[in-house]
């Protein structure tokens, strides 16, 4: 038990992975019921710093949200300093996240797998509509490829084991693409298939 803070060892090891990152139920079944088990004083730790605990457990996932600028009683007080830091998305990795996002929908809408598993040849056509045209393929290609580890390294892709050619879309997308953005989705691809033709 953390003699500090009154939890047990298994609440520890749930804070400490959530500060590295996402916790999903399918890969960390023993954690994800840890957490649930102590999310009441696993919130409340991380209330104390300004952060918030988004818990999915329909989609089974965890992660640490900024909350909004707190402000102490005293309202001379400065707000928290921010912890997580916003990422700052480009133009395709974004174009690719909404993309992925729709794909999603789509399967939902089947009512079959839960499981979206793409193929690397999947991803590349589905964003190279929406790039400008390019006389080198091997370079469009290669920064294609350069846009998917960009998705793996934050969580929103996986690669299968024992596959490097196909790839499991992470549900947890759904956080970063959420309803705001879905409610004109095709209003931002139509702008994103504009601004490919500007550039080419």
């Amino acid at each position: 038990m953390n003699a500090y803070l009154n939890l047990p060892h298994q609440a520890s090891l749930v804070l400490i992975q959530l500060c590295k990152g996402v916790i999903y139920q399918d890969t960390s079944p023993e954690l994800w019921r840890d957490l649930l088990t102590y999310q009441a004083s696993i919130h409340a730790y991380f209330a104390a710093l300004g952060l918030q605990v988004r818990i999915d457990e329909n989609e089974g996932y965890a992660f640490l949200q900024q909350c909004p600028a707190l402000m102490d009683e005293n309202e001379d007080a400065p707000a928290l300093p921010r912890l997580v830091q916003r990422r700052q998305l480009s133009y395709p990795v974004s174009l690719l996240c909404v993309l992925l996002r729709k794909k999603l929908i789509e399967q939902d809408a089947t009512g079959g797998e839960t499981r979206v598993i793409l193929s690397r040849e999947q991803i590349v056509d589905m964003l190279r509509v929406f790039l400008p045209d390019s006389s080198n393929e091997a370079k469009t290609f290669e920064q294609i490829e350069s846009h998917i580890r960009k998705l793996i390294d934050y969580g929103f892709l996986r690669r299968l084991k024992g596959d490097e050619e196909r790839y499991e879309l992470r549900r947890i997308i759904k956080a970063l693409v959420d309803a705001d953005w879905l409610a004109d989705l095709n209003q931002k691809l139509e702008t994103y298939r504009s601004h490919a033709d500007t550039l080419a």
